[in-house]
């Protein structure tokens, strides 16, 4: 039997099977859920290692499991690794204020070098993850500040990728703006 879990909750089983399949092969099991009230039901019994997250969902929201994961974690003390997965960035966005510090966020259709990144990362900040009140750990004087620098110019390089798209597409829209107006 598989040691971890991983559980997929989107309501497309194209998705689920696309997850599936570029995850690769070790020594895991993929569950999988149709919509968020399943999802919940599969997170309290199967308590997966990983959890994969589609925002928009049939039933329960993933904006709503999203909640209850943030009071499990509350009440369990530490945060299962989460990947939020939408087409619609700025939806999330609109619930959870960037930047996304506990969770990592893929925006869809995502390739598998994309996945198995986001996938780290949201490991990685499952860890620092805190809960309310208690003590923020200071940075010491060794090897964890390097790793925060990095961390932070690795978010700095996807900002700016980021901010290169948007000012390609808002060329774009100038561009198709002024030839409309012509």
């Amino acid at each position: 039997m598989a040691s971890h879990k991983i559980l997929v909750i989107d309501d497309s089983a194209v998705i689920r099977r696309m997850v599936r399949d570029m995850l690769p092969a070790g020594n895991f099991e993929v569950l999988e859920a149709k919509d968020g009230e399943q999802g919940l039901k599969q997170i309290r019994e199967e308590r997966p290692n990983l959890i994969m997250l589609d925002f928009l969902l049939p039933k329960v929201s993933g904006w709503e499991v999203f909640q209850q994961l943030e009071k499990i974690s509350k009440t369990e003390g530490k945060m299962t690794p989460l990947v939020l997965m939408s087409g619609r960035k700025e939806e999330v966005a609109e619930k959870i204020a960037e930047p996304f510090n506990y969770f990592e966020f893929i925006e869809k259709p995502f390739e598998k070098k994309s996945l198995i990144e986001a996938i780290k990362t949201s490991m990685a900040k499952a860890k620092k993850w805190q809960p309310e009140g208690a003590p923020v750990p200071q940075p010491s004087s060794g090897g964890d500040s390097a790793a925060e620098i990095q961390a932070l110019k690795q978010q700095m390089a996807k900002m700016q990728a980021e901010i290169n798209a948007l000012k390609k597409q808002m060329t774009q829209v100038v561009t198709l703006i002024k030839t409309k107006l012509k």
